[in-house]
Order: C-alpha cells, then sequence, then structure tokens
C-alpha cells in the first residue's frame, strides 16, 4: 500500500502502517565513475531474475549515456532508464538519465536538474541520501571506482540510518579516490 496523502492523514494508522510498508522494501542503490563500467557489469550479471529489490544506478556520463543497454545485455532483471514520477518495482534496474540527479521517494522516482553535486549530474549522493531518507535500514549502498568524492556523504547518511555500505576494493578499482574517500569516512 502506498502513502496517498489525500486519502491517509499523516498521523492515523494507515499512514504508520504505509511508511512501514515503505521501509520494508528492499532497494540497492550503486554509484560509479571512471572505470565503473566493468564491475557495475559484473554485479548485474550476477543478480539473480528474482531479486527481491529495486536496484537504481548512478554513473557519472556526459551529455549521452548508453549505460541502459550495455547494462540490459548482460543482466537478468529488466533494465531501463529512470522516468520521473515514474512508480519502480522490485526485481527491476533503473539507471539515471544523463543531465539528472535521480532521487527515489515513496514508491517512485523523480529526476531533477538540480545543481551539479561532486561536478557531476548526476550524482551519486543525491541518489543515496533520498534512499537512507525513504527506506532506511532497508538499503544497500554499493560504491565502485572513480574520482574525487562523490559517494561518500550517501554513504554516510544510508550507515546513519542503519544500512549496508559496501565499497569496491581500491586494488580492484581502475581510479580509487571514490572508494579510499569512503573507506576514510564510513564503516563499509
Amino acid at each position: 500500500m502506498a502513502y496517498d496523502r489525500n486519502r491517509i492523514s499523516p498521523g492515523s494508522e494507515n499512514a504508520t502502517s504505509a511508511r512501514q510498508e515503505a521501509r520494508n522494501r528492499f532497494v540497492i542503490v550503486i554509484g560509479a565513475s571512471a572505470g565503473g563500467v566493468e564491475p557495475l557489469k559484473q554485479i548485474v550479471s550476477d543478480l539473480p531474475a528474482d531479486l527481491p529489490a529495486a536496484v537504481f544506478v548512478v554513473l557519472h556520463v556526459g551529455q549521452v549515456s548508453y549505460l541502459p543497454a550495455i547494462l540490459a545485455r548482460v543482466a537478468t532483471l529488466k533494465t531501463s532508464v529512470a522516468k520521473n514520477g515514474a512508480k519502480f518495482k522490485t526485481g527491476n534496474i533503473y539507471v539515471a538519465p544523463p543531465g539528472f540527479h535521480l532521487l527515489l521517494h515513496g514508491d517512485h522516482m523523480m529526476l531533477r536538474r538540480g545543481p551539479r553535486e561532486n561536478l557531476a549530474r548526476p550524482a551519486i549522493d543525491p541518489l543515496f541520501r533520498s534512499a537512507a531518507l525513504s527506506y532506511g535500514a532497508s538499503v544497500i549502498g554499493v560504491l565502485l571506482s572513480g574520482s574525487l568524492s562523490d559517494g561518500t556523504a550517501g554513504l554516510r547518511a544510508i550507515k546513519a540510518v542503519g544500512g549496508l555500505a559496501i565499497v569496491q576494493h581500491p586494488k580492484d578499482t581502475l581510479v580509487p579516490s571514490m572508494v579510499e574517500s569512503a573507506l576514510r569516512y564510513v564503516e563499509v
């Protein structure tokens, strides 16, 4: 049951139940940048077809992205570009489109132009923070290869609400800066 503010008043028992149900969903958020495509392909190819979670991916890209098609070739899960306002389903992979931050709220996705974060749009931190806010301990955050520190603040938010933080081993990355930053500031 999704929270419907027209039917459920915020303080009602039904509202509490709807929020709890939303938190019981499993959400996997994955962020990557330079050198992250190959490990990302490996991860999605290993996910089972009956995965009881929705997967959301942000990769720092330019104005064009072929990532949904690349992942669709190796994944057993349906892979698509995230759509603003669309409800998401478990057993699906959603990829942030170029030029938009991907955010999660309730049972749907939001795309926002917003300012660049860590020099990127889409950026990893907005996805991770919104997932932590909406789903708490049901979130698994995964950070892969890349430069600078995008993903660190988002992983901290995920850990702060009891979620799980995972990073690629720095020795296995092409560009270790993002995961090294996360390892300095987040218990993974």
